[in-house]
């Protein structure tokens, strides 16, 4: 009955959440992870005593992942019960790249291993050669295994049994089977062939598409008509990153999987030798893009800002330390509306910012996004540049993008009762808040701040004439680049200037947000415009 509400505010969320569902183990929505909590629910069952059966879900693209190799090592070594179910339907959100799916696909071209070992066992021992052979016992087997298929060597080497390649379509098979499966004393991994969409053809036509479907017309398959026009800041982004490229043959371009929520499809028909999806392996992308850029190249790493956070690590050690000149394009910053609390994008701001040698551009709108990416190219050392999912704010493009001054903000409009510091999409809402302000007779000054990192310290200073000084951003605010600026304001506690002066901070408090229309969002967290004009006034 509650379908209706799925991935809208207040309703059902689009992926695994205990909160709603019994069935929902655990919150889930990067891709790799379900191995890993399988274990360890399969190792507290063993350490408790009790006999729950432990299952796996995971996708072929997902298998490719680091962190399910990872567990795959370490369910080999543990050996307990456990059954990993293997959905191999060929996609991920984007088609399937690199060795592992080729593998796969050579298991989905072969003939079941076990009737074939078998087939040739029962032949051995007709014979007084076999027989010997045979008494060799796990030895022959393993030797029969590489030479009749040796794609599923990986796996049995890890210790865990691997079935052919099973039609899970055929329904009947796949209840004859589980039970099977269920009850063995070891690890076994179940390899489902599928077909992503099967049964509807629109979806089986076109299975990107229906990767995270929104509303659509069932007899079509068309999505509903969006009302916004305008391009979508990804769009911008691939645009310019193109023309760019036309420009400066060193300029690559890094995808984990996502070539086209990330916008790089278009780059990567235009300049396919410098274009390279790794799959999902975040942290290879970036150890990857730190070669590239240490050998010559100008990487730029477009990558959702909440699947950067896989790579964290990454970032500090491979690109930061030596000062690798790779670029970071952080998409999805801020609130991404319906995918909700796995992939809203609200910790990037806060772990830049305290890493050495890096440096964060936060462009407010689709011009600012351009001229962003061309700065970001042209300096030196590691450098992000971060902007939201959606449409743009439709403004005019420039002929031709300029180079941004490092760490200098834009003064959008002076006052002397409340300074609005903004960054990025917030700077709209700042507006927004100063028209308020400015109907109930405060005078208001608005600065679009640009740079996380570094910060333009002279636009703090100089807004420190007013009565508020109020800090807009679309990240956390533990540890967050509001409490940066309050910090370095106390830090000039015993000027005159600072005596008087009041700090506000708006940003994601310490939560995890539902999924929603980004403007619902805003106004349920106090973050919009009126929230923020009315909450000024009362300071005030």
């Amino acid at each position: 009955k509650q379908f209706q509400t799925l991935r809208t505010f207040g309703g059902l969320s689009g992926f695994p959440k205990p909160e709603e569902s019994p069935y929902d183990v655990h919150p889930s929505g990067h891709a790799s992870d379900s191995l890993s909590v399988a274990l360890g629910a399969a190792l507290a069952r063993d350490l408790s005593g009790t006999d729950e059966k432990i299952v796996a879900i995971i996708g072929d693209a997902a298998l490719s992942g680091g962190m399910a190799f990872e567990a795959l090592n370490h369910i080999g070594a543990a050996r307990t019960p456990m059954l990993i179910i293997l959905n191999d339907n060929e996609f991920s959100i984007s088609r399937n790249v690199g060795g592992f799916s080729n593998y796969l696909g050579r298991i989905r071209a072969s003939k079941g291993y076990v009737s074939t070992r078998d087939s040739i066992q029962q032949r051995l021992e007709k014979n007084i050669v076999g027989k010997s052979l045979i008494t060799l016992g796990r030895g022959i087997k393993d030797s029969i295994k590489r030479i009749t298929i040796p794609n599923m060597m990986l796996f049995e080497e890890l210790g865990i049994v691997c079935t052919p390649p099973i039609d899970g379509h055929d329904i009947q098979t796949m209840r004859e089977l589980l039970p099977t499966l269920l009850n063995a004393q070891m690890p076994v991994l179940m390899h489902v062939v599928t077909k992503k969409g099967k049964g509807y053809k629109p979806a089986e036509e076109n299975p990107q598409k229906f990767h995270g479907i929104g509303p659509f017309d069932v007899i079509s398959g068309k999505p509903h008509a969006k009302q916004h026009g305008t391009p979508t800041y990804t769009a911008i982004f691939s645009d310019a990153l193109i023309r760019e490229a036309q420009n400066d043959n060193d300029i690559v371009a890094i995808t984990a999987a996502m070539p086209d929520g990330t916008g790089l499809s278009k780059f990567a028909d235009a300049f396919p030798q410098r274009f390279f999806d790794v799959g999902i392996s975040e942290e290879h992308a970036l150890g990857f893009a730190s070669g590239l850029a240490l050998s010559g190249k100008k990487p730029v790493v477009a990558i959702y800002s909440t699947f950067l956070q896989r790579a964290v690590d990454q970032m500090i050690i491979n690109n930061a330390l030596p000062n690798a000149h790779v670029v970071f394009a952080i998409d999805r910053g801020g609130l991404v509306g319906d995918d909700g609390p796995t992939h809203h994008g609200i910790f990037d701001m806060a772990y830049v910012r305290m890493i050495p040698h890096m440096r964060m551009l936060v462009p407010s709108n689709e011009v600012e996004l351009v001229h962003a990416l061309h700065t970001a190219l042209l300096l030196d050392g590691p450098i992000a540049i971060r902007y939201p999912h959606g449409n743009a704010t439709g403004i005019d493009m420039p002929d031709k993008p300029h180079m941004l001054e490092v760490g200098k903000a834009h003064v959008v409009q002076e006052g002397s009762d409340v300074a609005l510091l903004a960054f990025g999409r917030m700077v709209h809402e700042a507006r927004l808040a100063a028209e308020i302000l400015q109907a109930a007779g405060f005078s208001v000054r608005v600065v679009d701040m640009r740079w996380v990192k570094p910060l333009d310290t002279r636009a703090i200073e100089e807004s420190l004439h007013c009565r508020v000084v109020v800090t807009l951003d679309e990240g956390v605010l533990e540890g967050g680049i509001g409490q940066a600026i309050a910090a370095y304001i106390s830090g000039k506690a015993n000027t005159s200037a600072t005596q008087d002066v009041q700090i506000m901070s708006f940003g994601i408090s310490d939560e995890f947000i539902e999924q929603g229309d980004v403007s619902e969002l805003f106004e349920s967290i106090g973050i919009d415009g009126a929230h923020i004009a009315q909450s000024i006034i009362e300071k005030l």
